[in-house]
């Protein structure tokens, strides 16, 4: 592998990281520590559906229900079975990906809006399974997330998880982009392109959209565990249909195809809703006014907007 290909592999984490690194040192409260860890723990996840969304062509409006396992494992596991959350959360991720495999055979058969119907009933039939068996989760209500021991020292403070959640994006950044460098990535982007062409070209295509599907669930899983783990609680909000149009839209935001425009829808989403708390009835109407001018603004998303600005005014 040469020096340059490995340095452009490392360039989006080692920003990812650096912007983790500065914002610690310049964020004057637990407060905003907490937001920025709800901002890495959302573009994880995002990262995870931009790779089936962005690079795949693949659309899904039910991952929130992948979301949802993962936040509902480090729930019910420690308080019904004892596991410990650490091992709970890995147990999620595995349970997402499974489902994702038995799921995704069948409904990646389908395109276009068929598909994005058959993962919308897949999210509806994840959140209604959690609201009706209130005697494992807690239904409409939610139940209490134990708090996390590791050799005696319990995690817990919005630094302690700003850290964490900090950390986990940036392997999931380092992850994601080894991916789209490698040979699965390519295969990815060509049958974005077109399914039919790289059919043609040798690539088995109902094996790439389920190795993305999987992937993608298990990001989706990973960012619901830690979710809950930082909430101290869970409710089957973190697992409804708004959510997932939520997840949706901060990868349109933020750039379709761009594990740094994963990052930026999730800093819009969730920041401008902090922000714009100060207008009161009017904090939703802005919050879509801002929303529709970056759309027509920036078309591509945010990053890969810019990128082309600023690509087009070099000498």
């Amino acid at each position: 592998m040469s020096g340059s290909l490995m340095s452009h592999r490392l360039a989006v984490p080692a920003l990812i990281a650096l912007i983790v690194v500065a914002l610690a040192f310049v964020l004057p409260s637990n407060f905003y520590l907490r937001v920025a860890a709800l901002v890495w723990i959302s573009a994880l996840t995002v990262i995870g559906l931009n790779l089936l969304m962005g690079y795949a062509g693949q659309v899904s409006l039910g991952h929130a229900g992948f979301f949802g396992i993962g936040a509902y494992a480090v729930a019910v596991l420690p308080a019904q079975f004892g596991v410990h959350p650490l091992l709970a959360a890995l147990a999620g991720a595995i349970i997402a990906g499974a489902v994702a495999f038995l799921v995704g055979r069948p409904i990646l058969r389908l395109k276009g809006h068929y598909l994005a119907v058959a993962t919308l009933g897949f999210g509806i039939l994840v959140a209604m399974a959690i609201s009706n068996e209130a005697w494992l989760t807690g239904g409409p209500d939610g139940m209490p997330v134990s708090r996390m021991t590791l050799f005696g020292w319990r995690v817990r403070g919005a630094d302690t998880w700003y850290w964490i959640s900090g950390a986990l994006l940036v392997i999931g950044a380092w992850i994601a982009v080894n991916l789209v460098a490698s040979p699965t990535g390519r295969a990815l982007r060509a049958l974005h392109d077109s399914e039919v062409a790289a059919r043609v070209a040798g690539i088995d295509v109902a094996r790439a959209k389920l190795t993305v599907f999987v992937i993608s669930a298990v990001y989706a899983a990973v960012g619901g565990a830690t979710l809950a783990l930082v909430n101290g609680f869970v409710t089957p909000d973190s697992a409804n249909f708004m959510h997932s149009i939520e997840l949706v839209t901060m990868v349109v935001l933020g750039g379709m195809g761009s594990i740094l425009g994963s990052l930026a829808g999730a800093a819009i989403l969730v920041v401008l809703p902090q922000v714009l708390t100060s207008f009161h009835d009017y904090e939703h109407m802005l919050l879509g006014l801002l929303m529709m001018v970056i759309m027509i603004v920036l078309r591509a998303g945010i990053v890969p907007s810019l990128a082309a600005l600023v690509s087009r005014r070099r000498p």
